[in-house]
């Protein structure tokens, strides 16, 4: 199975364009989506977030408490990068059992926003990059998050900036407005089905 990252800031569209290659039949695992899911589903991973955080981290009925988590972890590096111990290793599997089970597709994608933070990208062939300005991405995280420009911010500063995300990329797709999407889209997918015929 011929595996691709793609990855970008906070509010760089990169579940817009993912929806895009899933119209063009190629499966997308939603990483981040994942890591919620594993958070709440998980035992051994929400007896370790209740240590780190407190019983806060879940309602009562169970569902993860993600604005109280976000509040602290946002606001101090050392408690994040326990998270994030605690997290990606369990998403890094789960991902990896995901790829193993699909068949009968030319390539799919991981979409994930710590995909190059986490050491996830090393197990994958390729990576995408999505690049925007961050004026763009916190004005439009603000709308959607119905966030404080503020908050946006501290999350931004924890994520790697574009200029050193494109260090790792092996394809980059622009998504300030003024490029279209779908035709830098139709181009990777060309490129990327091309070598993974190559390389079956």
């Amino acid at each position: 199975m011929y595996k691709v990252g793609i990855t970008g800031g906070i509010a760089s569209g990169k579940t817009t364009i993912c929806k895009i290659f899933e119209l063009l039949g190629i499966p997308v695992y939603y990483a981040d989506d994942r890591a919620k899911q594993l958070m709440t589903a998980s035992k051994v991973i929400k007896h370790q977030i209740i240590t780190l955080f407190g019983t806060e981290a879940y309602f009562k009925n169970g569902r993860l408490n993600r604005k109280y988590i976000g509040s602290i972890a946002f606001n101090d590096p050392p408690i994040l990068k326990k998270l994030n111990a605690i997290v990606h290793p369990a998403v890094i599997q789960d991902g990896h059992d995901w790829f193993e089970k699909l068949k009968d597709v030319p390539y799919a994608l991981k979409e994930a926003a710590l995909l190059i933070e986490s050491g996830s990208y090393k197990s994958l062939d390729k990576t995408i990059v999505v690049t925007c300005p961050e004026e763009i991405r916190l004005l439009r995280a603000a709308k959607r998050d119905k966030a404080k420009v503020t908050d946006i911010k501290s999350r931004m500063q924890n994520q790697m900036p574009d200029a050193e995300r494109i260090k790792y990329a092996d394809y980059i797709i622009n998504n300030d407005g003024k490029d279209l999407l779908i035709p830098q889209i139709l181009h990777i997918h060309q490129q990327i089905l091309a070598e993974s015929k190559q390389n079956g």
